[in-house]
């Protein structure tokens, strides 16, 4: 790695949040034996796959063909053409797919780009959804959206060149000209989601201030029915069957989509639906990432990393190969950790805080949490509706914790229908001055993520009474309480005093529980089996 991508690269470690997230969870691509990396590999594969991924890369191109995204031409003086490359995957259903993606780094901004973003349904919006589902026993259908970011025009001129093994014969020295946004494009994510926003409001959708990747409708009886969109996978859920399939069948009229019937899977997550109980698992997922780090059949352990264990920071040369298979487990490992795993969260959060410069221990540490994994590839989520249970939410902190900065480590976690729906563990970004400081500020970081929620519901129908924070630490609840300023607080920065606002408008309240019984703990530290086997 060169000298500004390391510098890059530590930066993105030091700073967390969801740039860093990215990149990690990129290098987290795991591969079927018969799934081909590159173009060039399919020639490698016996003759009846060969033709079903050539199948797959004509079915692509036809589909960019008749949405009218390239025009074939040559390339004007003064313009560069952008590269491309082929992705391939295979879906839950055994399907292979082929995708044609820009290299979109090859961009210049200012003359093939102006503004990115992207706006998609979060995770925890996701399970925060199925979690009122299973309460409201709502019903849930699912779409797939094929070739989602070819529905916009492009406003900018830009060229690609033709893809590997379609060039045309005879015209090789062509480019194409794109008219319409494609995938790989650094302004395609934000193209479609004007063109979906567009759609959706034609259906009588309107998108979530709270999350824009949510859309809901009012009908006129009161009904309402709420979608939840990440690019490709679409879900439509209410308790009117009727009306639900009625938004489904119009969104498909404008969009060309695959019916997946009763939603079964969303972000890779399996979704399986028993009575008023909606139950989420990655098996498929971790199998696979057991299998490609060699651990299918791995000693089980107890727990995510040993009691005992303590990462300490590497000053040495780890070498590309072991950065890039550490950057691998740890993306492989934060992919589950996001979706159904929040009980690997420390120790898979603590481990990636070294990918820019692991050492074999760190390695190996991160490989003990697939022995944990092996142990428990049954595990789920299960949303119970029978239980009516509200949010339950617990913060905890462990002050100093980090040996290498003496940063002290937040964490939270939200419970709803009896299983988890938001969990949060994270080095807070300056040093602590005391365990009640330390306990304070994450408090109020779990404030803003209860005001989120509180939001989220009012934007449904749903106004809910004001969220309980559980913490274990008298003197930061004091603090969130009272609007006092001692000499030991005068410090503290004006943002962690959001709580008390919230506090005295009644939109959260607090209130203690004893250490062993807080649930946020295991979010904190490295737990010994006993209590972890207690969260």
């Amino acid at each position: 790695m060169n000298t500004s991508g390391q510098v890059r690269l530590n930066r993105l470690v030091w700073e967390g949040g969801v740039e860093f997230i990215a990149f990690l969870l990129n290098k987290a691509v795991l591969l079927a034996a018969d799934q081909p990396v590159f173009y060039k590999d399919i020639a490698r594969l016996p003759s009846q796959l060969r033709e079903q991924w050539k199948k797959a890369c004509q079915e692509e191109l036809e589909a960019l063909r008749k949405c009218k995204v390239f025009e074939l031409a040559d390339l004007p003086p003064g313009h560069k053409a952008i590269k491309n490359h082929w992705v391939f995957t295979t879906k839950s259903d055994s399907r292979k797919k082929a995708r044609l993606v820009a290299k979109g780094f090859s961009q210049v901004e200012g003359i093939d780009f102006d503004q990115i973003f992207s706006l998609v349904v979060r995770y925890k919006s996701v399970c925060l959804l199925l979690a009122t589902a299973a309460l409201e026993q709502w019903h849930i259908e699912g779409l797939d959206v094929k070739s989602a970011f070819l529905y916009r025009h492009l406003d900018e001129e830009i060229y690609m060149e033709q893809p590997e093994g379609f060039k045309i014969h005879g015209q090789e020295q062509k480019v194409l000209r794109l008219c319409r946004a494609i995938y790989g494009l650094k302004q395609a994510a934000l193209a479609w989601w004007k063109e979906l926003l567009a759609s959706m409001r034609k259906m009588g959708f309107e998108h979530f201030q709270s999350d824009a990747g949510i859309f809901i409708h009012k009908a006129s009886n009161g009904d309402i029915v709420v979608a939840m969109i990440y690019i490709d996978d679409s879900g439509f859920m209410d308790n009117n069957v009727t009306l639900v399939k009625e938004k489904k069948k119009a969104f498909m009229g404008i969009w060309e989509c695959h019916d997946l019937g009763e939603l079964n899977e969303f972000l890779g997550i399996t979704i399986r639906c028993s009575g008023r109980k909606i139950i989420l698992d990655q098996k498929a997922y971790l199998t696979k990432v057991l299998d490609r780090f060699g651990m299918t059949n791995a000693i089980i352990a107890n727990t995510p990393l040993p009691h005992v264990y303590t990462p300490v920071a590497h000053t040495g040369n780890p070498g590309p190969t072991l950065r890039t298979q550490y950057q691998a487990i740890i993306g492989s490992l934060l992919y589950l950790m996001l979706g159904t795993r929040p009980d690997i969260t420390f120790a898979v959060i603590k481990l990636s805080q070294f990918s820019a410069n692991p050492s074999k221990e760190h390695f190996e540490q991160a490989k003990y949490i697939c022995h944990y994994l092996a142990g428990t590839q049954d595990y789920t989520m299960v949303f119970d509706g029978n239980t009516n249970e509200g949010l339950i939410v617990h913060s905890d902190s462990d002050w100093a914790a980090d040996i290498n900065n003496r940063h002290s480590i937040t964490g939270y976690f939200f419970k709803l229908a009896r299983s988890s729906v938001s969990w949060l563990s994270r080095a807070q970004k300056t040093v602590a001055l005391s365990s009640t400081e330390a306990e304070y500020m994450a408090i109020s970081d779990c404030c803003q993520q209860a005001m989120w929620i509180t939001n989220l519901f009012r934007e449904i129908g749903f106004p809910i009474l004001p969220i309980t924070i559980c913490g274990d630490n008298q003197g930061s609840l004091f603090i969130g309480s009272n609007p006092v300023q001692e000499k030991w607080t005068k410090h503290i920065d004006i943002c962690y005093h959001y709580i008390r606002e919230c506090i005295e408008d009644n939109k959260v309240s607090v209130v203690f529980v004893p250490g062993n019984d807080n649930l946020a703990d295991m979010f904190t530290k490295n737990l010994d089996h006993l209590k972890f086997v207690k969260f």
